[in-house]
């Protein structure tokens, strides 16, 4: 079932989430209904609160590469990033909280994380590159943070007056969208 994905301004956007236990209810339907929802608006990765939970979940799906090989594909439950390490290099980011805004991002390219995947089974992995990128965008909203945080005030400040469209509704999607800020006509 693909689900609405909750627009830049809503609180839950901006909340540390919650571990989860083995017992969260319907919790491999809800990974499904991500999936879904994520491919639907063309995503590479969608964390819980984009959905309006505030849990630590996310999932990541860099789809195939040029060549056709499977892409990066897990999910991320109570997942703690380690270490970042390397370089750090820019990138230009996106988010389905934030359509049609993109900005230069810098990111380390290397992480180490631990994680539980859907069965329940914990690992430790070293990851690089694109996939790793994905991570730190999905993990950061898992602590509250969204990748315009990471752009300077001035930036900000001139992309202010597209975020408080956002919020309120004034933009056009290819997928369904929960605006905290719309206005209710009658």
């Amino acid at each position: 079932m693909k689900l609405p994905i909750v627009a830049y301004g809503d609180p839950v956007l901006k909340k540390v989430c919650a571990d989860i236990d083995k017992d969260y209810p319907e919790l491999e339907k809800l990974i499904s209904d991500m999936f879904d929802t994520m491919y639907y608006a063309n995503g590479v990765g969608l964390a819980a609160p984009q959905i309006g939970l505030p849990i630590r979940l996310f999932i990541v799906d860099t789809g195939e590469d040029e060549d056709g090989n499977p892409g990066y594909k897990k999910v991320f439950i109570n997942a703690e990033i380690l270490e970042e390490t390397g370089e750090a290099w820019s990138f230009n980011e996106g988010c389905l909280s934030i359509p049609d805004i993109r900005e230069n991002i810098m990111r380390k390219p290397n992480v180490k994380i631990t994680y539980f995947d859907e069965n329940w089974v914990e690992h430790t992995d070293d990851v690089d590159g694109m996939p790793a990128r994905v991570i730190q965008h999905e993990y950061d909203h898992i602590e509250g943070k969204l990748f315009t945080d990471k752009v300077s005030v001035l930036r900000k400040t001139m992309l202010k007056s597209k975020l408080d469209a956002i919020s309120k509704g004034n933009i056009k999607t290819d997928y369904k969208m929960k605006f905290p800020n719309k206005s209710k006509k009658r």
